[in-house]
């Protein structure tokens, strides 16, 4: 093979693309991964607070969105949780399991970086090899004969594949752009509008009163439309965020509410229950018995409910428990592409074949990652179909 030709040129040194090249490297092929980053794997350093949420047992279709919810089905029956684990095992990287199925390592993120890294050097062993170069800006893209030819670093690479592992524009200060839809639009796919996901939620007008409560969090259940979690929700200075409020900004939409169950383990009529078994006490009491005390006295202010429980008809009661089973918050938007960990939306998959993310119009060319509108839940689930992702479109080449 001449000087600058290759079996494929990955663009993107993220955790899809370098998924990617370590498989397709192990398959005898010849890649080079493109990046202008400075260094590989950027995003896997800060994931999870630094020791990366690899995967998640949990891991079904169903976990994830998109405009087709089969699409994720064929690449991560056949790349599974297991299988990432047993790569994590045989790289000696010792884990634990969070909660909800979310997988860390007990270490550093970094170990994550290294694995794929020595992954993608195994191909020599195999008479493959994988080449991966940082800091080269791509700055041109063409398509002839069945070749992709990509200007880099002043130079022209060429590969009858190519595959786009670039992401999504979340988290602009690590490099993230949105060059995935602009080259997909280029060569005739779709793309399903993106926007941030896993994002902090943010208030205004008479809702701000909770500002007050900033660095507060409580176990709630946070709901959008039909979907529903169960986790912390926190109060900041700009409105709500923590693990319940992330998952539900994905299906949140502008112009909707959110509600908030702050009482999720009460059955209905237990604040009645109260006045009957503890008539003096305030429903301030109460609450601080189950919330944060300075999330209860928010709560019983802007219920209006103040004096002992036996003053207080069954009535407003009544009202009061069906209010804090479903608080409504009207946010003004969210935190936007900083603060948010991925993009939902992306490259559209009707125009992508299922089993290798092939787009069906061009022969060769590959999306995968968060580059696709593939978007995972909270807690390990993108980094699971990055991995399914990169594994399913390395079986093609």
């Amino acid at each position: 093979m001449q000087e600058g030709e290759f079996d494929a040129i990955v663009l993107g040194a993220g955790a899809a693309g370098l998924m990617y090249a370590g498989v397709a490297g192990q398959r005898g092929r010849r890649v080079l991964v493109l990046d202008h980053a400075d260094q590989p794997g950027k995003k896997i350093l800060i994931s999870g607070g630094g020791r990366c949420n690899f995967t998640n047992l949990g891991t079904a279709p169903d976990r994830f969105l998109s405009a087709n919810p089969h699409f994720a089905r064929s690449a991560l029956a056949r790349y599974t949780p297991a299988d990432f684990l047993a790569l994590v095992e045989q790289h000696g990287i010792a884990w634990h399991e969070k909660t909800l199925g979310q997988l860390f390592c007990d270490g550093s993120a970094k170990q994550i970086v290294a694995l794929l890294l020595a992954e993608c050097d195994r191909a020599a062993q195999a008479g493959g090899r994988v080449e991966v170069r940082c800091g080269q800006p791509v700055t041109g893209v063409e398509h002839a004969d069945g070749r992709f030819v990509v200007e880099c670093g002043g130079r022209p690479v060429r590969a009858p594949a190519l595959v786009v592992a670039t992401g999504g524009p979340s988290i602009p200060k690590m490099g993230a752009t949105g060059f995935a839809y602009d080259l997909a639009r280029r060569f005739g796919l779709k793309v399903v509008e993106p926007r941030p996901a896993l994002v902090p939620l943010t208030l205004d007008g008479s809702e701000l009163l909770f500002r007050s409560l900033s660095g507060i969090a409580a176990e709630v259940v946070a709901g959008a439309g039909k979907a529903r979690f169960r986790e912390a929700a926190l109060f900041t200075h700009r409105g709500l965020s923590g693990p319940a409020i992330l998952q539900i900004s994905s299906f949140w939409r502008h112009g909707e509410s959110v509600a908030i169950d702050f009482l999720p383990d009460r059955d209905s009529g237990w604040l009645r229950q109260a006045k009957r078994d503890n008539p003096r006490l305030t429903v301030q009491r109460v609450l601080g018995r189950a919330v944060p005390e300075r999330l209860a006295e928010a709560l019983a202010e802007r219920l209006a409910l103040t004096g002992e429980l036996a003053n207080l008809a069954d009535a407003r009661l009544a009202a009061a428990e069906a209010r804090l089973a479903a608080w409504a918050f009207h946010p003004n938007g969210t935190e936007g592409y900083a603060k948010a960990e991925v993009t939902a939306g992306g490259v559209a998959t009707h125009g992508l074949s299922q089993q290798t993310l092939e787009a069906r119009n061009v022969p060769g060319l590959h999306f995968i990652g968060e580059a696709v509108d593939v978007t995972g839940w909270l807690g390990g689930y993108n980094f699971q179909w990055a991995w399914a992702s990169g594994w399913a479109a390395a079986q093609a080449l």
